[in-house]
This record gives structure tokens, C-alpha cells and sequence, in this order.
């Protein structure tokens, strides 16, 4: 109803002026309006603003992502593949004080590290599996480890030890002999007596006594001597002379005491008590790369159901008298005889026969092995 009200007003209003246009447009008749014909001044109401409807928010369709949170900063990276640093080998060092590192620290990050490293991230809850030693890694790793020791971080690698049978041992024992500290031939087998005279050396030397040869030692050691000559690696061994043998044919060593008197010209081995042959036995040899020392030696260690580590192959009954070299039974000699032959043991293809030997011979009963 306002609103027609205000048209009507309005229109009044155009009416009127549209009246007194017209009335002045020139009329030269000086008429003056009648008097019952005065305008009537139409006032208009003051016309309304209307408020402006507030804007409403735009409708979603409820597809639109909501506004991603900011990503936290990227973990420090300490360590990584390609590094060569003394702080990876302290890693590695680290990693294997809890077992996830086998190798000799060197410094350098490579498959093998990163291969450790991930096994240690793998094993803990929390860190993140990568390979790569974030600062969170690093600072569980140290949590759980101790400051390495300059052995663990620079590890001696051993070159020879007992057991070893090598032309090296062989150079190791002559090198010492020309130090006085191996007065016997070199045999190039590591045993009980080359390990006392590797000890004699290292006490000398202020090394640590070990009776094994590690890269220090060995690095003192041929600083100290010259490079062994042929004859001081195979010293000629003399075959003593014989002067009278006896009606048996064995050597006049081994007519005294309890003796094992081997001859590799009749390939038989006698049991001989004060004299008195008590068993004789075939046996063979070693072959011409691993020959069977001559001399006189004592059995200074017997062992039932042997088995070689080095070759592995079983030795029964063995007795042993000069390092890895000893008497026992071989399968091998029973079923091929004399075709091939030892790594240097005196073989008995007489099963019984060496077990009744075995259980007569003693430890320190001498073993004579000549020809």
C-alpha cells in the first residue's frame, strides 16, 4: 500500500510540473490564471531506502578439500650412502656392538651400511626405515651403544693362526729363525710350538701376546727380518747313517723304548716295544705336494674319532706326532691302496689292527719315520 501511495505522489508531482511547463511556453496573451485555477503543491513523502539484504555465504557441495595442514620440517639427515668419514666408522662401529654390523669398519657408507642400518631401523619401533641415518637413528643408536674403542673402530685382521698349513707359516717360522726364536726346520704347519714361538716374538716386540699373527705382528716382524731364502724354508733334512741295522731291517732308533717305526722303503709301519717288533702294518704316504716328514718325533696327541677341519675328511684313531701329520685309519687307503695319497699323514687300512694299536700306543711314545 506504501508503495502504490508513493507512485501516485510521484505521478502528482510529474503532473504538475508538466502543468507549469506548459503554462510558461511563451503564451503572449498576458492571461492571468483564473483563480480557481491555482496548483495545488503536492508534497511527496520522503521516500524509504530499503536496507540491503546481507550477503549469505555461498553454498558448498560439500566436495571441496579442506586447506592442508603445513608439512612438519624434513628430519636432519646425519649420515647417508656415498659418505667417507671417520664418524661412518663410528656408525659402523656402533652398529656392531649390537650386532648389525659384521665387517671391518671402514668408513665408507655403501650397500653393506645401508643394508645395516635399515635392519637396526627395521628392529627398533619409531624409527623410519631408510637406511639413511636421520638425526632420530643416530641419537637411538648412541642411547644404546658405547664410545668405541680404537680396536673396534680399527680392528687388527689376522693372517695366520693355528691349525693354518701354508708356504706363509713356512716363511713365518724361518723369519723367526732368523730372530733365534725358531731353532727347528720350517714345516709350514701353525701348531703348538710355532704358537709359543710367535708369543716369544710378541713379548720381545711389546705386541700383545696372543700366539696369533695379526697385521701388526706380522707388519713388525718383517720389518725386522729379510725375505727367507729357499734353504732357510726348506733346510735339507740329513737321513741320519745307519751303521748297523738290525736282522729286522728297522732303524737303529727305534730298538729302544716304544716306538712306531714307520719306513716308507717298505711301506710298512712296526710296532716295536724294547726291541721286539709286536704289529706291522701297511701303510702309504703322503703324495708328492703334501709329503710325510722324516725324523724322530713323539706322539704327542691321540684322538679316537678325529675329523679333519681343515680337509674335512674323517681320520679314526689318529695320533698325532709332528703338527697336522698322523697316524690313522683311511677308508680311502682300504678301498684304492696305493693309488694316490695323503695330505701327509702316515695312512693304516687295517681297521682292527689300528684299533688295538691305538689303544696301545701312549701319549709320548716315540715315532720314528724314515726310509
Amino acid at each position: 500500500m506504501r508503495s502504490a501511495h508513493i507512485r501516485r505522489s510521484v505521478v502528482a508531482v510529474a503532473a504538475a510540473a508538466l502543468l507549469l511547463t506548459a503554462c510558461g511556453s511563451g503564451s503572449d496573451t498576458g492571461t492571468e490564471p483564473v483563480a480557481n485555477e491555482a496548483t495545488t503543491e503536492v508534497t511527496a513523502e520522503p521516500e524509504e531506502q530499503e536496507e540491503e539484504p546481507e550477503e549469505e555465504p555461498e553454498e558448498t557441495d560439500g566436495d571441496e578439500e579442506e586447506p592442508e595442514e603445513p608439512e612438519a620440517p624434513a628430519e636432519a639427515v646425519v649420515m647417508g650412502p656415498g659418505d667417507n668419514s671417520e664418524q661412518v666408522r663410528e656408525l659402523q662401529a656402533r652398529l656392531a656392538q649390537v650386532g648389525h654390523f659384521a665387517a671391518k669398519p671402514t668408513g665408507f657408507y655403501g650397500d653393506m651400511t645401508v643394508g645395516s642400518v635399515a635392519a637396526y631401523q627395521e628392529a627398533h619401533e619409531g624409527l623410519e626405515v631408510s637406511g639413511t641415518v636421520h638425526t632420530s637413528t643416530w641419537e637411538h643408536l648412541r642411547a644404546r651403544t658405547t664410545e668405541p674403542t680404537r680396536d673396534e673402530l680399527f680392528p687388527r685382521e689376522q693372517v695366520m693362526g693355528y691349525g693354518d698349513n701354508s708356504e706363509q707359516v713356512r716363511e713365518l717360522q724361518a723369519r723367526l729363525g732368523q730372530l733365534g726364536l725358531f731353532d727347528e726346520n720350517p714345516t709350514g704347519y701353525y701348531g703348538n710350538v710355532t704358537v709359543e714361538k710367535v708369543k716369544a716374538y710378541q713379548r720381545s716386540a711389546g705386541l700383545e701376546v696372543s700366539g696369533t699373527v695379526y697385521d701388526d705382528t706380522w707388519s713388525a716382524l718383517t720389518s725386522a727380518t729379510t725375505q727367507p731364502a729357499r734353504e732357510e724354508m726348506y733346510v735339507p733334512v740329513e737321513v741320519p747313517v745307519v751303521e748297523k741295522e738290525t736282522p729286522a731291517g728297522l732303524d737303529s732308533r727305534c730298538m729302544t723304548g716304544r716306538a712306531l717305526c714307520i719306513s716308507k722303503t717298505t711301506n710298512k709301519l712296526s710296532w716295536v716295544v724294547d726291541g721286539t717288533v709286536r704289529t706291522t702294518l701297511d701303510v702309504r704316504f703322503g703324495t708328492e705336494e703334501y709329503p710325510t716328514r722324516e725324523g724322530q718325533f713323539t706322539v704327542y696327541w691321540k684322538s679316537r674319532d678325529h675329523h679333519s677341519t681343515l680337509y674335512d675328511s674323517p681320520m679314526p684313531f689318529a695320533m698325532f706326532f709332528d703338527g697336522g701329520q698322523a697316524v690313522h685309519y683311511s677308508e680311502n687307503f682300504r678301498q684304492n691302496g696305493y693309488t694316490g695319497g695323503s695330505y701327509g699323514c702316515v695312512n693304516v687300512r687295517d681297521r682292527d689292527a689300528i684299533a688295538s694299536l691305538f689303544d696301545q700306543v701312549r701319549e709320548g711314545d716315540k715315532v720314528v719315520v724314515h726310509w
